[in-house]
């Protein structure tokens, strides 16, 4: 039996909502032609605001998210499992939700994740960006989804530094990691692929890394290199170095995910009696 196909996606948010809904159908829809099962879209793919005002002023809930809708329309269309991260109100009238869905391929929302770590840092010769002054922290890990790829624990971007959250992932069963994100482009060239690499290897996990790319607007510019990576550490399929809405796919392989598991047992390894055991 062949192993089913996963498609990871990169393309260049604005603040323009429907053209940023126009990409990403178009998106799923290459992805469906070529096969895949499941598409994973960046974070953010509903737009990246100049401002935290614009972004508040832009924020729906995902009940009355425009996009999110667009999104689900074409996921039931094209027959399509769809991973995308979203903004999402919360009750605060000064912050959002930075959200993380998986959409059945039928269109329904099937898992809602909300980001737990945020992203404060003010980098020498790089950007200085507050997450936290307009973004709600998120509370609860989520369960890895049952998807036709296998079993995918949803994070979003800046959770790929923590590696708790990955090992409390592959705990509760998850095959795959999936990481929609929006690195700069200094962070994402000193760390991008190294973070990716390590919580595949020390998981045993496929690691799935969308990615916005290129200028969004006059502050903001992100670093693209969307890829999918295997249980062994081996990059399988990287995105194109361009700022056009493009592609990679790989084979997700779990026979393989489950040998090298049976063949180096490092999660039985973990001496939970010298230090806590992660759930």
């Amino acid at each position: 039996m062949s192993s089913p196909l996963a498609a990871v996606a990169q393309f260049c948010a604005t603040a323009t909502i429907n053209r940023n809904k126009h990409a990403c159908c178009q998106l799923i829809a290459r992805a469906a032609s070529h096969g895949a099962k499941m598409i994973f879209l960046p974070e953010a793919s509903d737009f990246i605001a100049g401002s935290t005002p614009e972004a508040l002023s832009l924020t729906t809930s995902i009940e009355d998210s425009e996009f999110v809708q667009g999104v689900q329309q074409s996921a039931k269309k094209e027959r399509m499992w769809v991973s995308v991260g979203v903004h999402e109100k919360s009750l605060s009238s000064t912050r959002i939700f930075n959200t993380h869905l998986i959409i059945d391929d039928q269109g329904s929302i099937v898992s809602t994740y909300r980001k737990m770590h945020l992203f404060n840092v003010d980098i020498k010769d790089g950007p200085r960006l507050l997450e936290s002054e307009s973004t709600q922290q998120g509370d609860a890990i989520v369960d890895p989804v049952t998807t036709p790829l296998g079993r995918v624990g949803p994070q979003i971007c800046y959770d790929l530094r923590f590696a708790e959250l990955s090992i409390a992932q592959r705990r509760r069963g998850a095959d795959i990691l999936t990481f929609p994100s929006a690195f700069t482009v200094k962070t994402g060239m000193a760390h991008w692929e190294p973070l990716l690499r390590a919580r595949a290897i020390e998981t045993q996990t496929y690691v799935i890394a969308a990615a916005q790319v290129g200028q969004h607007n006059e502050k903001r510019i992100s670093y693209g290199n969307a890829m999918i990576v295997d249980p062994w550490g081996t990059i399988l399929a990287r995105c194109a170095d361009t700022t056009l809405p493009t592609l990679a796919m790989a084979p997700i392989d779990l026979d393989y995910l489950n040998k090298l598991r049976i063949e180096m047992p490092v999660m039985d390894h973990r001496r939970t009696d010298m230090y806590p055991c992660i759930q």
